[in-house]
């Protein structure tokens, strides 16, 4: 069986154990949930280490540089503790491949030595997983919630008011198309707004314009499910798609053998855990 005979084979056993909710939460949903789960996990921990943590923090703490041995002792130190870490990561020299390779990491040319706070403060998140020590994580979670809150508030500030406000006013000038899309957003916006305003009861005047708000705020919520759905339609053409091609004698019928294996092993648990629901509770 080749390799791509059997990633066929595992798409559609994999898929078919994710479509088995439909019956039933099950063991073979929850088993391809778990893998799931785990493998995104593993790809984004390895992308984030080699893509963010490896260039921009050790290539900054230890960049490569041409010759090491002419700069100050201090430096020849430095670097000393980058051999130690080399050392380490390759299970103390036997394997090939390094976190940290020979001489240094490419990128950058110069030592930024301010990066050692947030080398620190990584290495205090890890602090975590010791329980006696795990207090210590409260500093670089409340460093990284202050640094996003005061990031993120310029460009919420910028993107859902600054914005917003400049796309709701009309501009008189343009056609009368324009002008029309203008005062619905214009009016959709206002009365959006007003419904969210509960410094005073919702009647009179201030009711109506609130009702007109659910209208507003009902159709956005309509087209962004319907967006929504038709992307997931389209990905499940695609799953479909998949299943056909996969269902043909040149991958050895994957598609109609793994179905009516994973709906006999439903039907053998679902009757089995049927019978012991039945059973009468000792006692």
């Amino acid at each position: 069986m080749t390799a791509e005979m059997l990633g066929a084979w595992v798409v559609v056993f994999l898929t078919f154990c994710i479509f088995s909710y439909l019956f039933d939460d099950n063991p073979f949903y929850k088993a391809a949930e778990h893998l799931f789960i785990g493998v995104s996990a593993g790809y984004w921990v390895a992308m984030s280490f080699w893509q963010q943590v490896q260039p921009n923090l050790f290539g900054r703490l230890w960049p490569k540089l041409i010759d090491i041995s002419k700069g100050s002792v201090l430096k020849s130190i430095w670097y000393g503790i980058y051999e130690v870490f080399n050392f380490i990561s390759t299970g103390f020299g036997v394997l090939d491949r390094s976190i940290f390779p020979e001489g240094g990491i490419v990128g950058f040319t110069e030592i930024q030595i301010m990066y050692i706070i947030p080398f620190i403060l990584g290495l205090l998140m890890l602090t975590r997983l010791i329980p006696g020590l795990g207090w210590l994580a409260r500093w670089p979670l409340a460093y990284i919630v202050g640094m996003a809150a005061g990031l993120r508030f310029y460009a919420y500030l910028n993107s859902d008011i600054l914005i917003q406000i400049q796309s709701a006013a009309i501009d008189f000038t343009a056609d009368w198309i324009s002008i029309f899309n203008a005062l619905i957003i214009f009016i959709g916006t206002l009365t959006g707004l007003i419904y969210f305003f509960f410094s005073k009861e919702h009647k009179g005047s201030i009711g109506k314009l609130s009702k007109i708000g659910i209208y507003f705020l009902m159709i956005k919520f309509g087209a962004s499910f319907g967006f929504a759905v038709m992307g997931r339609i389209s990905l499940l053409i695609g799953r479909f798609n998949e299943l056909k091609n996969y269902s043909t004698a040149e991958f050895n019928y994957a598609t109609p053998i793994i179905l009516i294996f994973v709906i006999i092993c439903l039907a053998i648990w679902s009757f089995g855990w049927k019978g012991r629901g039945s059973e009468p509770s000792a006692g």
